[in-house]
């Protein structure tokens, strides 16, 4: 697939939606709705290369031959800020199947460690993987390597807003996985949060914050 590559989906709609989750004023609600719509649009650029094969359907006025993509999609949200962009996938994509990665940040060393993982066959599919920040990299590369080792047809990773040091980190341990994201903000704090970002996504998803 080439180089690590970072796909700023930059469509006004995008943007606009981004905006909205920054807004520190935005309820829980409405960041989930607007979680669900940002990731539709980021979701529809990481597919459109995949590739799809003739299929003849009959119209209700005569034969025609269409495409469809013949390779099952298996979407892993990483929990559990990912989950908040996993309904957007299988909205889009009926078919789908969806796999867990649980991953928790130690708070004092920033490096993951994992507390759960149940995912599908992989072999030959095509992966999206899920995860609205792209930090410090940690979890990106843990989780992508998780799934490469089950021989997926390809991985991309979908998040919402990613870090220098983030993007950096899967260009060197994934080389071959693209980055979906709607944009990439200037760097990481102390505590590994995203500067400007948006907070901690997972506490303004669910309502959760202190």
């Amino acid at each position: 697939m080439g180089p690590a590559m970072l796909t700023m989906v930059d469509h006004p709609l995008a943007q606009h939606l981004l905006t909205s989750l920054r807004d520190r004023d935005t309820p829980p609600p409405v960041f989930r709705t607007l979680t669900r719509r940002l990731t539709l649009a980021l979701v529809l650029e990481a597919t459109r290369d995949l590739p799809t094969a003739p299929r003849k359907v009959d119209t209700p006025l005569e034969p025609v031959e269409g495409r469809e993509i013949p390779t099952p999609l298996v979407a892993i949200p990483i929990l559990r800020a990912g989950l908040g962009m996993l309904e957007a996938v299988t909205d889009t994509f009926p078919g789908v199947a969806v796999g867990y990665i649980g991953l928790e940040r130690d708070e004092r060393t920033l490096q993951p460690t994992s507390y759960y993982e149940k995912l599908p066959n992989l072999a030959g599919n095509h992966a999206l993987l899920l995860d609205p920040m792209l930090a410090t990299g940690g979890s990106a590369v843990r989780a992508s390597a998780s799934i490469l080792s089950r021989g997926p047809a390809s991985l991309r990773m979908v998040c919402v807003v990613a870090a220098p040091e983030g993007v950096r980190a899967m260009e060197e341990a994934h080389p071959d996985v693209p980055i979906f994201a709607a944009a990439l903000d200037r760097e990481l704090n102390q505590r590994g949060y995203i500067l400007p970002g948006l907070g901690d996504f997972g506490d303004r998803l669910y309502g959760t914050e202190p």
